[in-house]
């Protein structure tokens, strides 16, 4: 049986007979892709555009439209490429000149521009877009020298201030990008590093810079573990990266004293864990968060070996690092309750409830209201020189000897001064042994409570004669003292009616 061939229609791109069909081919794939640039369209004007350099790829022209296209979809790398090929093409192409010129400048490399727009102006003398390239290159030189040297002393907002200004010359720059989000971190300002940082890795996953940025930003806002990672990382792709190799090495080694620290310190090894905090803090100046809480734990290990001074000190050093952090005013506000500085207490209690009104934080502020009232009013145990806790029996036998070394009669020799002195002083004893010998008055006392607005004690009707005669069982006054010239200071004898 005899084969049939049958004839299947194959689409076919047009054969071209010569290089002159070539050509025309290429120019109308040229016009084509220039009518949907004045449209904007500049995918679609990308496409003819290639099939032009396909159809014809000596043509200067052709890589200089599709140069100018890609500039308009911000892929200044590729736009560059063709730049340069078109010049390669005809040195004396002056719009090839002129776009690979604006290309450099936009990826920061404003020594290349400016050569590209020497060549220009050398081509066609008073250009003007030229002319104000080659000043925008210049301009950009000394922003990056600004920021070189702002760097280098650590004038991190300085820097952020020429990078902002060298970006909106250079767009496309990633080293001004990666710089500014550096210092940004360095700052603190961590939400805008890492989107800086996120947005360069999004187009290069790759960029040991951009994840060394990522890293510090996580380094700093305390999450180590993360932050290693993203080092380690950066390190694959660039095992020279010095930064990243310290930020890693810092990262590690802030974390292993601070755990080792925090062990001790459970172990109630509190010398050991004050020597490891200031060791931690030794490690890394600039991690900010870290520190505050190393300052902090430093201040509770402080606080536990009676170091109550050193420990606000710390205190102080975290809240100045990180004015959010409330276990820092928290630590602070009891150290200041130990060394009864009730109004300092009060004052980091009522910050710590303004930001969180919780239950145990108003207990807190009330308490320490509690005792700065008290701190205000007359302190009868130290009136009597006894402690808080002390016994009825203490309490009498303190009175007993406040009493007889302020009564008047004992001064009645001295100068009208000093009787009124004494004779104040032997008051004071007589209030505070009224208050504290009676137990619902004291209970009312140690909580704070004002004994005249209870009614419990009126100051007005106080009489501390009486509250002497009736301790030492007085009946009528009957009770002198011996002011002989051969009496010694505190002899006395009573006389009783």
């Amino acid at each position: 049986m005899a084969a049939v061939d049958i004839d299947v229609p194959v689409e076919t791109e047009p054969k071209i007979g010569n290089q002159e069909d070539l050509e025309r081919l290429a120019e109308g794939f040229k016009e084509q892709g220039n009518g949907f640039y004045s449209k904007k369209d500049y995918s679609a004007a990308f496409n003819y555009y290639t099939k032009a350099i396909d159809a014809c790829p000596r043509n200067a022209s052709y890589y200089g439209n599709r140069a100018a296209t890609l500039m308009m979809l911000s892929r200044f790398r590729e736009a560059l490429e063709d730049s340069q090929q078109a010049v390669r093409l005809d040195d004396c192409f002056m719009k090839g000149h002129l776009r690979e010129g604006k290309c450099h400048l936009s990826l920061g490399n404003a020594m290349a521009a400016t050569r590209c727009f020497k060549k220009v102006l050398e081509l066609e003398p008073g250009n003007r877009e030229a002319d104000q390239e080659n000043k925008n290159a210049a301009t950009l030189l000394e922003y990056e020298r600004m920021a070189d040297f702002g760097f280098e002393k650590r004038d991190f907002r300085k820097v952020v201030y020429c990078m902002d200004r060298a970006l909106a010359l250079a767009s496309a720059c990633h080293r001004f990008k990666i710089l500014k989000a550096e210092c940004l971190a360095l700052l603190g300002r961590y939400p805008e590093a890492q989107s800086v940082a996120s947005d360069i890795l999004r187009m290069d996953s790759t960029n040991a810079d951009a994840l060394y940025v990522r890293g510090l930003c996580l380094y700093y806002e305390d999450c180590i573990d993360k932050a290693v990672q993203f080092f380690i990382q950066a390190l694959r792709m660039a095992p020279d990266h010095e930064k990243a190799r310290l930020a890693c090495r810092n990262a590690k080694a802030l974390k292993a004293k601070k755990e080792e620290g925090n062990q001790v310190f459970k172990n109630n090894s509190y010398e050991a864990a004050y020597q490891l905090y200031t060791e931690a803090l030794m490690i890394d100046p600039n991690n900010i968060k870290t520190n505050a809480k190393l300052y902090c734990n430093r201040a509770t290990a402080g606080a536990k070996l009676k170091k109550f001074n050193q420990a606000v000190e710390d205190c102080s050093s975290a809240i100045k690092l990180d004015d959010s952090y409330i276990k820092a005013y928290l630590r602070r506000a009891q150290c200041y309750m130990d060394t009864e500085q009730y109004e300092e207490a009060v004052r980091d209690y009522e910050k710590v409830y303004q930001t969180e009104k919780t239950s145990d934080h108003k207990h807190l502020l009330k308490n320490a209201q509690k005792e700065l009232k008290k701190s205000k009013r007359k302190d009868y145990y130290k009136v009597l020189g006894v402690a808080k806790n002390a016994t009825e029996d203490e309490i009498k036998k303190a009175y007993r000897k406040r009493a007889l070394m302020h009564h008047p009669d004992r001064h009645s020799a001295a100068t009208p001064e000093v009787q009124k002195e004494e004779e104040k002083k032997f008051k004071e004893v007589g209030e505070a042994f009224t208050v504290l010998s009676d137990p619902k008055k004291k209970i009312r006392y140690d909580n704070g409570n004002d004994l005249q607005d209870d009614g419990c004690f009126d100051g007005g009707d106080f009489d501390a004669n009486n509250i002497f005669r009736a301790f030492f069982g007085g009946h009528g006054g009957g009770f002198s003292f011996d002011s002989s010239p051969d009496s010694g200071p505190g002899n006395y004898f009573f006389q009783f009616g």
